[in-house]
């Protein structure tokens, strides 16, 4: 049996620069995994339409799709078009399972929820002559015994980090307006490796630099504790995410230091206590989060802090205060989102239950453009901020005054070496992506990095021990 394997392109809707270097970041670990499933004599291709061309000519004996919100209509036509052609097609994904009916009447199997334990039921189904036209994934989750991600379908050649790993599914919390909470109801939120498959998986990466794709790194401690303890010898770099309440909670940050973390994302989302409170993200609330960003300072951890806008809380000036507010603590990288009630959360039943829903063209929910009705704004003035946001805080100005922020020149100097080649040098890095020359650029982000990681040292060295 032949499958295909496809991650169908997210639309282009307003700035032709930008999603080429996002979405040509990481490869797609999740068709990857599943197509680890396969049996010894099935052979497997996989297309990602961000840095492929899909051949749309064959006759796979077997089409999976991931549908996100933003492809959805792009998935459909593909699908449409392999189904009109005789051709099994499965779709799954963050999108399926808020609205399995729409996605249903373009496949011939769905699947709700992560599938690592439903896809081998359909394969087994499949060869029983027996496959059904709806899997959900519920109780009993697990990720013991998955096979490694079948990293040979990947051209590391395209990807600006091809050593990315995902050790975990889901998260701890549950905040009101995220699109991967509704993803994993119905069963266990929060799960992850063993940490000996954790390592193994990390073995098998070439290099020094790691990218961990986990919505919360730090989110069960015992097996982030005995990661790290097992890393600290490795002579790994990584980034990964956290929350700030992970961060300033005993010394898990410290362990996850000197193993190597040099860089992490934080969802810090809104600095108006109404609104972390309306979105459920508790979790955020009566922390400082000026604290959380000078104990990673002092580890040598570059911050990546991630702001939304539009909020009911959210007034006018957010904007030009989230910005002074970013800047003037030194993070090196923010970045913006407009509020978007994706289906299948509980902000978007809020949201339409007050009929402020503009429309429902899922391929403009890309967290760029106002798709519902702010309260203290118009839909213009929330998309116009978010641009003035990114442009304020990429400036020269503003980038010179967060790497002022930081106490040594050679700090100040990295940031302005990394979040200048981010944002400043964007054309470049769309040519460098179009004409596939990333392997030629990665060793510069690596350099920066890898020099900030000896800029701070660990005083007194921790020792941690398995716990």
């Amino acid at each position: 049996m032949h499958v295909k394997f496809i991650l169908p392109a997210l639309t282009e809707a307003t700035s032709p620069l930008f999603r080429p270097i996002k979405y040509s970041l990481f490869p797609p670990l999740g068709l990857a995994t599943l197509a680890s499933w396969l049996g010894p004599d099935d052979t497997a291709e996989l297309v990602d339409e961000h840095v492929q061309t899909l051949d749309w000519d064959d006759a796979p004996d077997l089409v999976v799709i991931q549908v996100y919100i933003t492809n959805a209509w792009r998935a459909y036509a593909i699908a449409d078009h392999y189904r009109a052609r005789g051709v099994r097609v499965l779709l799954g994904g963050l999108h399926v399972t808020s609205l399995p009916e729409e996605a249903a009447a373009h496949a011939d199997t769905i699947f709700l929820g992560p599938g690592d334990q439903t896809f081998p039921q359909f394969l087994a189904d499949l060869h029983a002559g027996t496959p059904r036209p709806r899997y959900v994934s519920t109780s009993g989750r697990t990720l013991a015994g998955i096979p490694p991600v079948r990293r040979d379908l990947i051209d590391r050649a395209l990807y600006l980090v091809p050593n990315s790993i995902v050790v975990s599914r889901g998260c701890p919390h549950r905040c009101g307006f995220c699109y991967r909470d509704a993803f994993f109801a119905g069963g266990k939120g929060f799960y992850t490796q063993a940490v000996d498959d954790a390592l193994a998986e990390i073995e098998r990466l070439p290099g020094r630099h790691l990218y961990f794709l986990d919505d919360h790194l730090l989110g069960n401690h015992r097996f982030a504790r005995q990661l790290f303890a097992a890393m600290r010898g490795m002579g790994r770099l990584f980034q990964g995410a956290a929350t700030v309440a992970s961060i300033l909670d005993g010394d898990l940050i410290e362990r996850a230091a000197e193993a190597g973390l040099r860089s992490v994302f934080i969802g810090f989302e809104t600095l108006d206590a109404g609104n972390l409170t309306a979105s459920n993200k508790g979790h955020n609330l009566g922390r400082d989060y000026d604290a959380a960003i000078r104990r990673l300072d002092d580890l040598g951890v570059m911050v990546n802090g991630s702001f939304v806008f539009g909020l009911d809380g959210d007034g006018l000036d957010v904007f030009s205060r989230t910005v002074d507010w970013a800047a003037s603590r030194g993070l090196v990288t923010a970045t913006f989102h407009v509020a978007t009630p994706y289906p299948g959360t509980p902000y978007f039943a809020e949201i339409a239950g007050q009929d402020r829903l503009l429309h429902q063209d899922w391929a403009r929910y890309d967290t760029r453009q106002a798709v519902f009705q702010p309260k203290q704004m118009t839909p213009r003035q929330l998309e116009d901020g978010y641009w003035r946001a990114y442009r304020d805080f990429y400036s020269w100005r503003n980038i010179g005054r967060a790497a002022h922020a930081h106490g040594a020149v050679r700090d100040r100097m990295r940031h302005l070496a990394y979040a200048g080649a981010w944002k400043k040098l964007e054309p470049m890095w769309d040519r460098v992506i179009r004409s596939q020359s990333l392997r030629t650029m990665r060793p510069l982000l690596e350099q920066v990095l890898t020099s900030r990681s000896s800029a701070k040292q660990l005083s007194p060295p921790f020792r941690p021990a398995i716990a």
